[in-house]
């Protein structure tokens, strides 16, 4: 039987079974599909990748022409390569030109591309029930495996980084393979061979710095840090973010900090109600919540979240005075935290 389980991927495109049949990459992660289906490319290719004879179809196309598919599968390569053909897009209109390949590839090697498939699909039931089949389950990667992953990226790259990068990246990062790939593929070109990484390049390189600029607006003003709030301000507003976007996240953030803050009223640890939140938030700012909750009572956080929907009143009805009451209105908060 061809059906491999997820952690048997890796180990089977290392060191293929077979190298003739029909290989189905197929799963939830399009960019992981893709991967899987460029390594076991990259391995059935052989010492002389330049020699084999790769052909690539849409699964359109097959479905408007049939015999397409076994047509190149049988097709002699002139230079006496390996025959590759990859179809892109692949379902069950398959099934049918696939029947006459599953028991005889004729030393063609098949890979299949497709979305996320159930067991009973009649394309993944044929790959897995041919003795010249593979059924390569693409997952999206969990902790163990994204981390594994960018160690063994920036290992082969000697590569030094700092012990928070793993994590860091972690904490940035999705499940999507493609867009972790060229994420690590960035800081590998801007680290160069044998250079070094700390947490504040992968910050500067891949994190949402339009979310970090508010974050340090959002915890200068709960902390009462007036010139860290001005210069986060000033940064947020140059970069032309909406003065709106951020009054509206001034009052998500304090209606957070009253709810939690209502667990701690309730016997909970400030940081025990942190490490229960999901998600969890990004661990460079739970030192600076954590002292929010410890700062704010419930009647203090109700009278800034009170400022905080009264400028956003103010500056729907007046969008030009918008920045205005955004400043007068932080720096009011912020100056409440501080007398704390």
């Amino acid at each position: 039987m061809g059906a491999l389980k997820a952690h048997e991927v890796a180990r089977f495109l290392a060191r293929p079974d077979i190298t003739e049949g029909i290989f189905l990459a197929y799963g939830p992660d399009a960019g992981l599909v893709r991967e899987t289906a460029q390594r076991l490319i990259r391995q059935l290719s052989g010492n002389d990748p330049e020699s084999a004879s790769l052909v690539t179809l849409d699964g359109a196309e097959i479905d408007a022409d049939p015999s397409l598919l076994a047509v190149e599968a049988r097709t002699v390569s002139l230079f006496g390569g390996k025959r590759i053909v990859r179809v892109r897009g692949a379902g069950k209109a398959l099934v049918m030109p696939l029947s006459e390949l599953k028991d005889d590839p004729a030393g063609a090697a098949i890979i299949l591309e497709a979305g996320n498939l159930l067991p009973r699909d009649a394309l993944r039931a044929l790959v897995e029930g041919a003795k010249y089949g593979r059924a390569l389950p693409c997952y999206p990667d969990s902790d163990e495996t994204l981390q594994a992953l960018i160690r063994e990226t920036f290992n082969q790259q000697n590569i030094r980084i700092d012990a928070d990068v793993v994590t860091t990246l972690r904490e940035i990062l999705g499940n999507d393979r493609e867009i972790t790939r060229r994420e690590l593929e960035k800081l590998c070109l801007y680290a160069g061979g044998g250079g070094q990484l700390t947490r504040e390049d992968v910050l500067l390189l891949c994190a949402d710095n339009g979310m970090l600029v508010i974050d340090a607006i959002l915890d200068a003003t709960g902390s009462g840090h007036a010139e860290k709030l001005e210069l986060a301000l000033n940064r947020a507003l140059s970069s032309a973010v909406d003065p709106q976007r951020l009054l509206a996240m001034g009052n998500l953030h304090f209606a957070n900090l009253r709810r939690w803050r209502g667990e701690v009223d309730a016997g909970k640890t400030p940081r025990a109600v942190l490490d229960g939140l999901r998600p969890k938030p990004h661990f460079s700012r739970m030192a600076a919540l954590e002292q929010q909750l410890r700062l704010w009572s419930d009647g203090a956080l109700a009278s800034a979240s009170a400022r905080l929907l009264a400028a956003t009143s103010d500056s729907r009805r007046r969008p030009a005075l918008a920045e205005p009451a955004l400043r007068r209105t932080l720096l009011a908060i912020c100056m409440m935290a501080a007398a704390h």
